[in-house]
């Protein structure tokens, strides 16, 4: 079974900082650029977070919130909370033995349903193929290593 999963963003955020620290200078552009750069450090800091949320948080209309991160990153706000939703759940699929139900809690949605539609659209499978296929290479590269060490250790040893 030789699949391709697709693990690259859906959009591009790894230059966000530099997309805000580019923007025109005027005291409205620096209090712009000063919540945009609160908002990210909320979504990096990993937890579940969401438009209300951050609207929230920052004493802002949810529409007006949206507006000014588009204008500030030309990128949609609620497309980068779902990607890095998404990417969390990845890691969390790799590295836990968590449930999908649970994975689906833990990065903020309430139906593991909606979870598992919008995890098939970012990575082309559902979270537990993608789960699999994810063991299969681990358990690829286990066999590989245990080979080397075999030709290794009869190298050595004859």
């Amino acid at each position: 079974m030789n699949r391709k999963i697709n693990a690259k963003p859906a959009s591009p955020d790894e230059d966000l900082e530099e997309r805000v620290a580019t923007q025109r200078d005027s005291p409205t552009h620096e209090l712009q650029q000063v919540r945009v750069s609160k908002i990210l450090e909320i979504i990096k800091s990993g937890g579940p977070c969401n438009v209300c949320d951050l609207a929230r948080e920052l004493n802002l209309s949810k529409s007006h919130l949206q507006h000014l991160f588009k204008r500030q990153t030309g990128l949609c706000l609620g497309h980068l909370l779902t990607e890095q939703k998404l990417r969390r759940a990845a890691h969390l699929l790799q590295s836990s033995k968590m449930s999908i139900k649970q994975i689906a809690c833990a990065v903020g949605y309430e139906h593991t349903s909606s979870f598992t539609r919008a995890f098939e659209r970012r990575f082309t499978e559902p979270p537990r193929v993608y789960r699999q296929y994810l063991q299969s290479l681990d358990l690829q590269s286990l066999e590989v290593l245990t080979q080397s060490l075999e030709m290794l250790t009869k190298s050595f040893f004859g």
